[in-house]
C-alpha cells in the first residue's frame, strides 16, 4: 500500500482575486481515491506553532494564522489570506513532516499538498505562504530524527524559499533544478542550482538531473529525500518554460527513485507546481508522478 498524507483543510474554496487553481488538491484526492485499497490513507496535524516560528519570522507566522496578511504580502503571495486560507497554511507543513515520518518507516509517502518553496522568511511568495520543505526538514534536523536531508526541487522553478531558509545549516542540502529564465527573477543559492535554458527536453534534461544530483547524493548522503515533485516541466503547462513530456515527467521520477532505491534512502514527495485551465488533467500528472515513485521504490 502507498502511504498517503491528506487533511480536508487542504481543499478550499478560492480566496477572491485569485488566479490558483484551488480544485487541484481536490482532484489530486479524488484520483488516489480511485486507486482504492492500493492507497493507505493519513491524516496529519497542524505543524506545531514553535516549528512554524523556527523557519518563519513570529510576526508573519503571527499574521497569517490570525488573516491579517498585510495587503503588499498578500499580493506577492497571488491571493489574500483568508481564515480558510490559513488553515491550510498550517496544516500543509505538519503534512510534509507527517509523510516525512512515514517515509522512514516504510521507504516512501506522499503529500497531496506542499512544495511551497517560494516562501521566505518574512513573507509568502509565488502562491506559497509557509515553506512546509524548509520547517519540515529543520524539524527533522533539530529533533536528531535524521542526520541529514537533501532537498530535491524538480519545479520548472527555482526554490528560492527553501534555498535562502536552510541556508547555513550543514545538515539541510538543497538542489534545484529549473528553468533559469522563469521565475523568480532573483535567484537564492540552492547548495546546488541547475538553471535550463527554455525548451530543454526529455533526453537533456534526463542526463543533466542524473549528472549533476548523483554526485550530490554521494556528497552529502542524506537520511532522507524531501522530493518537490513538480510537473510544471511539462511542455504544455501554462507556467513552464521546459519541454518534458508526460513520458520525461515519469522517467524523471523513475531516474530519483532508482538513485534513491539503490542507496536505500527513502523519499517523501510533496506536489508543487503544475498550472493551466484542465484542473483534472494537472492532478493527473501529480497522481502520476505520486503513483511511478512508489511503483520503482516498492
Amino acid at each position: 500500500m502507498i502511504p498517503v498524507v491528506h487533511h480536508p483543510a487542504y481543499v478550499t474554496e478560492a480566496p477572491a482575486r485569485s488566479t490558483y487553481r484551488w480544485g487541484k488538491n481536490g482532484a489530486i484526492r479524488d484520483l488516489l481515491l480511485a486507486e482504492g485499497a492500493r492507497v493507505e490513507w493519513h491524516r496529519p496535524d497542524a505543524m506545531p506553532l514553535p516549528w512554524l516560528e523556527a523557519t518563519h519570522d513570529p510576526d508573519y507566522v503571527a499574521e497569517v494564522l490570525e488573516a491579517r496578511v498585510p495587503a503588499a504580502k498578500s499580493r506577492r503571495i497571488g491571493f489574500p489570506v483568508t481564515e480558510t486560507v490559513a488553515r491550510r497554511a498550517a496544516m500543509v507543513p505538519g503534512g510534509t513532516w507527517a509523510a516525512a515520518i512515514l517515509a522512514l518507516e516504510r521507504g516512501f509517502a506522499a503529500n497531496t499538498a506542499g512544495g511551497s518553496h517560494h516562501a521566505l522568511h518574512d513573507t509568502g511568495a509565488g502562491y506559497c505562504v509557509f515553506n512546509d520543505l524548509a520547517v519540515a526538514a529543520i524539524r527533522l534536523v533539530e529533533e536528531r530524527t535524521v542526520r541529514r536531508v537533501l532537498i530535491v526541487d524538480v519545479d520548472v522553478h527555482q526554490g528560492d524559499g527553501t534555498a535562502a531558509l536552510t541556508a547555513g545549516r550543514p545538515e539541510i542540502a538543497t538542489y534545484s533544478i529549473h528553468a533559469e529564465k522563469n521565475f523568480p527573477a532573483r535567484k537564492a543559492r540552492s547548495t546546488l542550482d541547475v538553471g535550463l535554458p527554455d525548451g530543454v527536453g526529455d533526453d537533456e534534461y534526463l542526463s543533466t538531473l542524473e549528472r549533476t544530483l548523483v554526485p550530490l547524493l554521494d556528497d552529502h548522503a542524506p537520511d532522507l529525500i524531501l522530493y518537490q515533485a513538480g510537473v510544471d516541466p511539462f511542455a504544455e503547462d501554462r507556467l513552464g518554460r521546459l519541454s518534458l513530456s508526460l513520458n520525461g515527467l515519469a522517467e524523471r521520477e523513475r531516474l530519483v527513485a532508482g538513485l534513491a532505491k539503490r542507496r536505500g534512502l527513502p523519499i517523501a514527495t510533496t506536489v508543487g507546481g503544475g498550472y493551466g485551465d484542465d484542473v483534472m488533467a494537472i492532478a493527473r500528472r501529480h497522481v502520476d508522478s505520486i503513483l511511478t515513485l512508489a511503483d520503482t521504490l516498492g
